[in-house]
């Protein structure tokens, strides 16, 4: 088929085996391959980075562990039992949730108060209020 369409042309006229059309779709096939491949690194870069994130996820993991273990030996008052008790003294506050620090066996709260947050530490093991900051 080749040998006819050579054979067809004009006299003069010389044989292009890719077309300017065909060769603009290699030149867009070319590029889709390069940003394919640009987005596969960013995507595995991306994946490396968080791999450093895990032992910050795994500590909390950890306080979560440590927090059953003494909430079932008795030794610390549930998240629910401080904010009971610690809720109703921050009236005008907007609550953001708690934290638990297993280190210091104590709960912090944070709060939203007049565009600032207001965090409160309270003693897990009596609910107690240990500080508060402004």
């Amino acid at each position: 088929m080749l040998a006819s369409a050579v054979a067809h042309m004009p006299h003069g006229a010389t044989f292009r085996p890719y077309s300017r059309d065909v060769q603009g779709v290699a030149v867009i096939s070319r590029l889709v391959m390069t940003h394919q491949l640009i987005s596969r690194a960013v995507a595995l870069s991306l994946c490396l980075v968080g791999v450093g994130a895990v032992p910050a996820s795994a500590d909390q993991v950890s306080e979560q562990g440590q927090l059953r273990k003494e909430r079932r030996a008795g030794t610390v008052r549930s998240t629910r039992e401080i904010e009971q008790i610690v809720l109703p003294q921050m009236s005008g506050m907007q609550y953001l949730g708690p934290e638990y620090d297993a280190a210091a066996m104590a709960y912090r709260l944070k709060f939203i108060h007049g565009g600032k947050v207001v965090f409160v530490d309270v003693d897990a093991r009596t609910g107690r209020i240990i500080s508060r900051s402004r």
